[in-house]
């Protein structure tokens, strides 16, 4: 998997205070009404691939392909809402952001015992140890992203280490939503990385 945001030289304060004040009618509001029509929607396939993957050990292309444009999707409005980059998030499973990159290789099989495990035992062997660590993470997340805020504010640029733990953050939800979502039998390693 390839994930990035790209770090920004310099963001804009107006856009910084417009989100801050207004994003959640222009940019959450929108996006997340449709996302949760399209994320309906991915659940779905989920759901059919799952049997798919039981009897012919593949995710189906086609599937894969629309799990991964909403992956991105959601990564460029989470970028904004993280205040990681500027700009308007593009609506669509099939548009592009130059300073978001979600690249997922697609995998020629997959094991039907992984997926049965991950099915039944999933939660226990992944779910409790990377909810754990994530959890505390998402806590030093809200606090870097409040931090990045202010620096951002006054300095006109986000400070790297702040940018490159909150995208590290994005990138270990992102590795544990692939494996549970039966599109990677690679386990996620516990790291920012």
């Amino acid at each position: 998997m390839t994930f990035n945001i790209k770090h920004a030289e310099s963001l804009s304060r107006g856009e910084l205070i417009l989100r801050a004040l207004f994003g959640w009618i222009y940019i959450y509001l929108p996006h997340g009404f449709v996302l949760l029509f399209v994320g309906l929607w991915g659940a779905i396939l989920s759901f059919i691939s799952w049997w798919i993957i039981l009897f012919t050990g593949r995710y189906p292309q086609s599937f894969f392909e629309f799990q991964v444009g909403l992956l991105r999707w959601s990564t460029r409005v989470r970028a904004r809402q993280y205040n990681l980059t500027d700009g308007y998030p593009a609506f669509g499973v099939s548009s592009s952001d130059p300073s978001v990159t979600v690249d997922v290789e697609y995998p020629e099989s997959l094991s039907r015992g992984t997926l049965l495990l991950r099915t039944f035992f999933g939660w226990l062997y992944v779910g409790i140890p990377h909810g754990f660590c994530l959890f505390f993470l998402a806590i030093a997340v809200l606090v870097a992203s409040f931090i990045g805020f202010w620096v951002v504010l006054f300095t006109g640029r986000m400070s790297e280490g702040i940018h490159n733990f909150i995208v590290g953050f994005l990138r270990w939800t992102t590795r544990v939503s692939l494996y549970l979502g039966n599109m990677t039998d690679t386990y996620p390693p516990f790291s920012l990385d």
